[in-house]
């Protein structure tokens, strides 16, 4: 996949092309061309030498496209993982640039709203990456992070090792902080939905279907978090394996009749709340049968998701992952194509 191209700042005055490109940019130009603050570019230039090589009236930041070039290279290696003192290292080494201030030993860093201040503890570097791009809203280095997790470690790994950790992260700062971050949480989540649903293939191979019925996977009735399910539904199509995705807040009524319409081999219920897990639904999808009279089945049952704890489905099979969820229905899905019954 192409990387997309850096959005254009804002234009300058007409004239020739040459004098054009050449047009210092304000801080404020530059921090909207880049999609970082104006407090991290001041940053930068404090802590690391990554400043403007000329200052109008001695105050004044104006950047030159040299230091442009700079700073681009600066937030692609920051999206990727690399920490700031270390990117600001090999940016200027990159472009032959020289710092244009006397680098200083790292200060502590005040409280802002950098990814360097998301709760992250002890995760892969490129969590730490997606955390920084998600955090300056960046959405083409969000994209870039999660296309190459998904390329290194699969579904399943990328889930459990980048996204999950990144997104626990998020959702705990915004939790902290009031709706202070409620538009990174969005932007991450939407992208994750994006990266997982990209390599989610459209069907299963033909026949893969008539050896056993499909998984269908359904948030019960009142549950909107669809990411867990989206993730499983990826995993099992990255394995071939025929699925049906109902998504959010799916109706007891509806769930039963798609079960007895599909015939599925199992059936994934997830709920994130104790208030929307239902175990007299659980019980109802796994009474519910299809066939021919002597022959009928029924799908095996599994519950996912933090609103399952406790003692309430202790009857049915919880995966706490999502590679124990895929072993389960994979499973299921081996031993329904044998002819061997539930």
């Amino acid at each position: 996949m192409t990387e997309p191209p850096v959005e254009p700042g804002p234009q300058a005055p007409p004239g020739p092309p040459s004098e054009t490109a050449d047009v210092p940019l304000t801080t404020g130009a530059l921090a909207r061309r880049l999609g970082v603050s104006p407090t991290t570019l001041r940053s930068w230039d404090r802590r690391y030498g990554i400043g403007p090589a000329v200052r109008a009236d001695g105050r004044h930041r104006r950047w030159s496209p040299g230091d442009v070039e700079v700073l681009e290279r600066m937030c692609r290696l920051t999206s990727s993982g690399v920490p700031p003192a270390e990117a600001a290292r090999l940016a200027r080494r990159a472009t032959g640039s020289a710092p244009s201030v006397v680098d200083v030993p790292e200060q502590p860093r005040p409280r802002s709203r950098a990814a360097g201040t998301l709760p992250l503890g002890d995760v892969r570097q490129e969590c730490r990456g997606l955390a920084r791009a998600a955090v300056r809203l960046d959405a083409p280095a969000v994209e870039r992070q999660l296309e190459a997790a998904v390329e290194q470690y699969g579904i399943a790994g990328a889930w459990q090792e980048v996204m999950v950790p990144t997104l626990h992260a998020v959702g705990r700062k915004w939790a902290s902080s009031g709706d202070r971050y409620v538009e990174v949480e969005h932007l991450l989540s939407w992208h994750v939905s994006t990266a997982l649903r990209r390599y989610t293939p459209s069907a299963a191979p033909q026949g893969t279907a008539s050896a056993a019925g499909p998984v269908v996977l359904a948030c019960v009735p009142g549950e909107q978090h669809t990411l867990a399910i989206e993730a499983l539904n990826a995993a099992l199509c990255e394995l071939g394996l025929s699925t049906r995705m109902f998504g959010a807040a799916v109706p007891g009524e509806a769930l039963t009749a798609a079960v007895q319409r599909l015939g599925p081999v199992a059936v994934f219920l997830w709920a994130q709340a104790r208030s929307t897990a239902s175990l007299p639904l659980a019980r109802h999808v796994a009474d519910t049968s299809w066939g021919v009279k002597g022959a009928r089945r029924q799908p095996l049952v599994v519950v996912g998701g933090p609103g399952w704890s406790g003692p309430v489905a202790r009857e049915l099979p919880r995966p706490s992952t999502l590679r124990d969820a895929v072993a389960i229905l994979s499973g299921a899905t081996a031993t329904a194509g044998t002819g061997e019954r539930h």
